[in-house]
């Protein structure tokens, strides 16, 4: 149900930098969110056109989402940890990063024919 979504403005590096980044914020949200990582989907979305700061230097838009409550000091953490993560992977600066975070309702996240509501 957790799920974290990396969009960037850069091209993708190779196959397996990509799937270590995955692997590495996968394990990540599990730890923050105390949900089995058997659970949580990532997703990586090289080369979308954006802007940030009026600039197209490279930038990087990333979705956190859960089912449940994610709390401020929470928050806080996952924004520091996985800023560091993809800017030590990617090279992209962590004031070029927004990162967003969404609860969703139990009803409102659907998985194998039902949802968790």
């Amino acid at each position: 149900m957790p799920l974290i979504k990396v969009q960037t403005s850069i091209s993708a590096p190779n196959k397996s930098q990509v799937d270590s980044l995955l692997r590495q914020l996968s394990a990540g949200l599990a730890k923050h969110t105390g949900k089995p990582e058997s659970y949580v989907m990532t997703a990586f979305e090289p080369e979308v056109a954006m802007t940030f700061g009026g600039t197209s230097d490279p930038t990087c838009y990333v979705e956190i989402k859960s089912v449940g409550t994610m709390g401020p000091t929470q928050t806080k953490a996952m924004s520091q940890d996985f800023s560091q993560q993809i800017e030590q992977a990617l090279g992209i600066p962590a004031n070029r990063t927004y990162i967003e975070f969404s609860d969703a309702r139990g009803s409102m996240w659907g998985w194998n024919g039902s949802t968790f509501g």
